[in-house]
């Protein structure tokens, strides 16, 4: 059956999304078309096709515990010389989403993992690309500001073409028939972001 690679993460709700992966491709970063604009709670992990329905039904759990909580991105922050990435900062939401991630990846359900570095939510705007265009992308976006209710996740699959996919949406449980965050592209009333 093979293996496939999949993600985990917390979309960014327009207009906030698409303007900062416009931000990100306008940087010269090459991946942002194929990378829609998130916190990450599980990295590219890649797993056993076979293993999906574990997973969703692993992910419906963890997302049927989980309750709506306030989302904040304030200025930026960077990860160099440990690693060439440039970022908006989490500066509300940033434990809901550590607990979160934990959940993902605990040792009893089927993404288990250990992480490269250790967790830091935060929204990826510039990554390996020249110092003089990260540098650009950290002062540029230093006073974007957005903010917003958390009340999903998703789950995403990174195609051939390198190309993240979403697969499917799960809800917290205590969010009833709120409406999800809408797929970039998608108006959203939300006041214009600072940029």
């Amino acid at each position: 059956m093979g293996t496939v690679t999949l993600g985990v993460s917390i979309a960014v709700p327009e207009p906030y999304g698409s303007l900062l992966q416009q931000r990100r491709a306008g940087f010269g970063d090459a991946a942002a078309h194929g990378i829609p604009t998130h916190v990450t709670l599980l990295p590219p992990t890649e797993v056993d096709a076979g293993r999906l329905p574990e997973i969703r039904a692993h992910l419906a759990s963890v997302a049927a515990a989980g309750r709506a909580f306030p989302m904040r991105l304030s200025g930026t922050g960077t990860f160099r010389p440990l690693s060439p990435v440039v970022y908006v900062r989490v500066v509300e939401g940033g434990e809901a989403c550590a607990r979160l991630q934990q959940h993902i990846r605990d040792a009893s359900g089927p993404l288990e993992r250990e992480l490269q570095f250790p967790y830091h939510p935060h929204v990826t705007v510039a990554h390996g690309i020249a110092e003089e265009a990260m540098d650009r992308a950290f002062e540029e976006l230093a006073s974007f500001e957005a903010a917003w209710t958390v009340r999903s996740f998703a789950l995403y699959e990174q195609g051939a073409d390198l190309v993240w996919r979403k697969l499917h949406t799960y809800e917290f449980g205590g969010c009833g028939s709120s409406r999800t965050v809408p797929a970039q592209g998608s108006p959203l009333d939300s006041p214009t972001p600072a940029s």
